[in-house]
């Protein structure tokens, strides 16, 4: 059964008002969503740590910016727009002394909660928005007058509003304009794992990677392997994005379809469908995040050592070179770049 669409005749921001929206963090989504309920009308906090460099980002676009135990005690709602796990630090020493009912916490992904690093107290609401975008999306397309459609979900309800908070939060930051579709922490949590993880990051980086080695071993140029390998998936992605798949095989050649659908299915086969299906039960079973949390504890030493391993390799040096003979490609450093908090 097709999921229900929620838009603006759906919600009411009378919802929020007389309430103070604490947005913890102004990185990419803290500051798409203080910035689009600030312009709906809504009362925004945003709490950001001593000496963080967002501060005087927060102030310039007329925000009131206190320490995160005062956003904390301000805000009738509390969203969490820092890292996962950072944020169960952030709830443990700064948000939780400072909950009571009638209180709310806001999460944009189900993490921290599904996998029970911050276990709130059964008297606040736990409700989530989740842009199906990024911030920069989320704001321009509310300037634009549009929106980025969301899911919302409710872990706690003992104020029975909790729904009707949540609508009224998508609807301050635009979403509803575009649709909201109503999941859970659990749903929400472990499908985004598992699409990062599979299909949209280590899926596609590693058959790019082994694509361009396959090439690159076989005694073909490095510059044609990333050509065929890296530079044109865009065209494709972009295909796929406007038109779904069937749209994109209408859009190659007739020798690209073929290829496509006759060879495709004997690469990525029934033996890579059943490791999706190992990782998405290590992903359902919490031992994805455990080993997950269990690495960031340790000061983070495999996934620095992996990261770094990946920037060696050749096609990054070999695409270095290329892109700087397309200066219709925008160069962007953005190494090492985080979510602000």
């Amino acid at each position: 059964m097709p999921a229900k669409v929620y838009t603006d005749k759906d919600a009411d921001l009378a919802h929020l008002n007389g309430k103070v929206c604490g947005v913890i963090g102004f990185g990419s989504q803290g500051h798409a969503h203080a910035l689009n309920l600030k312009d709906s009308g809504v009362q925004v906090v945003v709490g950001l740590y001593k000496g963080s460099k967002s501060i005087p980002v927060a102030e310039e676009h007329g925000f009131q910016v206190v320490e995160v135990g005062e956003a904390a005690r301000k805000a009738d709602i509390i969203f969490f727009a820092t890292p996962d796990l950072k944020s169960a630090s952030i709830f443990e020493d700064e948000v939780a002394p400072h909950l009571q009912a009638g209180k709310a916490l806001l999460f944009s992904h189900g993490f921290a909660v599904h996998f029970n690093t911050i276990v709130p107290p059964k008297e606040v609401d736990v409700i989530m928005v989740a842009p199906k975008g990024p911030g920069h999306i989320v704001r321009r397309q509310y300037l634009e007058g549009k929106g980025v459609p969301s899911l919302i979900a409710v872990y706690q309800n003992p104020s029975k509003q909790a729904k009707k908070l949540a609508l009224a939060w998508a609807k301050g930051i635009g979403a509803t304009r575009a649709g909201v579709l109503e999941t859970t922490f659990k749903e929400e949590t472990e499908t985004d794992l598992f699409g990062e993880q599979t299909v949209l990051c280590g899926g596609l980086t590693s058959l790019v990677q082994k694509g361009f080695e396959t090439l690159v071993e076989a005694g073909y140029q490095p510059e044609m392997a990333y050509f065929e390998c890296l530079h044109e998936l865009k065209l494709i992605v972009d295909l796929i994005y406007e038109s779904g798949i069937a749209g994109m095989r209408f859009s190659v050649s007739q020798t690209a379809k073929w290829g496509d659908v006759s060879v495709g299915p004997n690469i990525i086969d029934s033996s890579v469908k059943r490791k999706m299906q190992k990782a998405l039960k290590d992903i359902q079973s919490g031992k994805f995040a455990k080993g997950w949390i269990a690495e960031y504890a340790a000061g983070l030493p495999n996934y620095k050592k992996l990261l770094k391993d990946g920037e060696k390799h050749l096609i990054e040096k070999t695409g270095e070179r290329l892109r700087g003979l397309m200066p219709w490609i925008q160069k962007k450093n953005i190494k090492g770049a985080q979510a602000a908090y």
